[in-house]
């Protein structure tokens, strides 16, 4: 199964492409980022992003498009223009007639790193350690979008390797004490 996971943004979508494998072993297939001019109307920037994902989808494949949900913040504008990017992205994956799954923002934290409210920086660690990365995958937004699919590879198959996620968060608590 490949999983395209798409952090949806005005300025900067984040996606990530994982493929699970019969085993359940995930592995990355492709990371990036989807930007958009930050100046250009939004007409033009959910153009671009629409188009970036069919870009995406056309050389990556997936079987199903995973993408995080609006959350609700103080700032309701923000909220819509969100939500207008989401539908860029949900428009783009049903013209090519793919499933599309949505998880809210604090259920895919939770999957990758053991708990709904990690930080960026938690969740960009959990991604490299469960894929075995050298580093995290750079902008945290890319990072973002490859949660996104961990989270739809993980969801409902088998136990989530949440002992270790903790361990793991652990760690990394320690290295920021040091630094």
């Amino acid at each position: 199964m490949i999983v395209l996971g798409v952090d949806p943004g005005t300025a900067i979508t984040g996606y990530g492409v994982v493929a699970r494998g019969g085993g359940g072993a995930v592995s990355l297939r492709e990371c990036g980022v989807v930007r958009t001019a930050s100046r250009a109307p939004l007409p033009e920037r959910l153009r671009d992003i629409y188009e970036g994902i069919v870009e995406v989808i056309s050389r990556t494949r997936p079987d199903v498009v995973a993408v995080e949900g609006v959350f609700y913040g103080k700032n309701a504008r923000t909220a819509v223009v969100l939500g207008h990017a989401r539908g860029a992205i949900l428009l783009a994956a049903a013209l090519q007639q793919l499933e599309v799954v949505e998880y809210p923002p604090a259920e895919i934290k939770s999957a990758v790193a053991g708990t709904g409210r990690a930080t960026k920086d938690q969740v960009g660690f959990m991604v490299r350690r469960l894929l075995s990365l050298r580093e995290a995958p750079r902008p945290s937004d890319a990072a973002d979008g490859v949660a996104v699919a961990l989270c739809h590879c993980f969801r409902g198959f088998g136990p989530k390797p949440v002992p270790a996620m903790r361990f793991s968060l652990q760690l990394l608590e320690k290295q920021r004490r040091r630094a």
